[in-house]
């Protein structure tokens, strides 16, 4: 679900030292994984809410069939749930973002980027934000207008990739600026937070914690020489597009969309989502480690067991 909303952003996802929204935890909007197993979660939410005379609605989301409450206007809302991993907690922020509201990530798994409890957590997690135990972490998000008409907002990243087997062609332009014009799968144009997910895996940069600025990644280019390229978060970057005999297709945080325009104007923005933290946020980069997304190579690896080994066998 994607919202129309204008703002700005300078921040990764990071805490801020402003102090937290006062919160009067009165009804819990729950957005939740299609499939994950969710159980232990929604036993430890509905468990604190009767305990503490709040109420529990499920907001609509697109896509989701699975019900687990009775549904209720996220605007009704003191606080969202996210209940699943981090695809889940981008919709609920989506969904939050139009009226306000932070959204609390609970983990139904490896603990991600985008959520701050896991399952089993869940109730210790309410009991602090509903003390103002809490903290706020404001996203940034990527505006995109398309062909100067619609504009919408994306959390991770805009992605423009190749429908079929022809390739599309893409024009980059920053501030106006010509960077390349290539042919290739498409492009990824992603925030900080984004640079962990598609751009990544595309062979593009990650930007650390305190990193400011726009990630354009290149999906494939057919020769030429067209690097992944870091801009300031000023800048605008503009995509033309000419898709092929087959086509092409927008995503906007992984959600396809079949629109097929020619020219993509993308900015960043300020402050477009809350997500709750809660203690000291695992920095990205720990976190990507623990995640095995980083791996150290083998060769390193392999000398650290063998000092390790060899440590083992020294008398005590």
């Amino acid at each position: 679900m994607l919202h129309d909303v204008r703002v700005n952003t300078r921040a990764h996802i990071s805490p801020t030292t402003e102090p937290p929204p006062a919160l009067d935890l009165r009804r819990l909007g729950l957005v939740v994984h299609p499939r994950r197993e969710i159980d232990v979660a929604l036993d430890n939410v509905r468990e604190w809410a009767e305990a503490h005379g709040v109420e529990l609605v499920q907001i609509p989301v697109s896509g989701q069939e699975r019900v687990v409450a009775d549904p209720g206007e996220v605007a009704s809302c003191d606080l969202v749930l996210a209940v699943g991993g981090d695809g889940t907690a981008l919709h609920a922020l989506h969904a939050a973002a139009a009226v306000n509201r932070p959204v609390l990530g609970v983990a139904c798994g490896s603990l991600g980027a985008l959520t701050a409890t896991a399952a089993e957590d869940l109730v210790g997690a309410l009991d602090r934000v509903d003390s103002g135990a809490w903290r706020p972490r404001r996203l940034p998000g990527l505006q995109v207008t398309a062909d100067g008409t619609r504009t919408r907002t994306a959390i991770n990243d805009v992605v423009v990739v190749r429908r079929g087997a022809s390739q599309v062609i893409v024009t980059i332009e920053v501030d106006g600026q010509l960077y390349v014009r290539y042919a290739g799968d498409g492009v990824v144009v992603a925030t900080p937070a984004g640079s962990s997910a598609y751009t990544l895996a595309a062979g593009g940069p990650v930007l650390a914690e305190r990193s400011d600025g726009i990630v354009i990644t290149p999906l494939a280019p057919h020769g030429g020489c067209a690097p992944p390229l870091v801009v300031g978060s000023a800048s605008t970057v503009t995509l033309t597009i000419e898709p092929g005999y087959a086509g092409s297709r927008l995503e906007f945080d992984g959600q396809v969309n079949e629109e097929q325009p020619s020219e993509l104007c993308t900015t960043r923005v300020e402050a477009y989502a809350t997500l709750v933290g809660l203690g000291d946020a695992e920095p990205l980069l720990a976190g990507l480690r623990r995640r095995k997304i980083l791996i150290d190579s083998p060769r390193v690896l392999a000398r650290d067991e063998r000092a390790a080994a060899a440590a083992a066998a020294q008398p005590t």
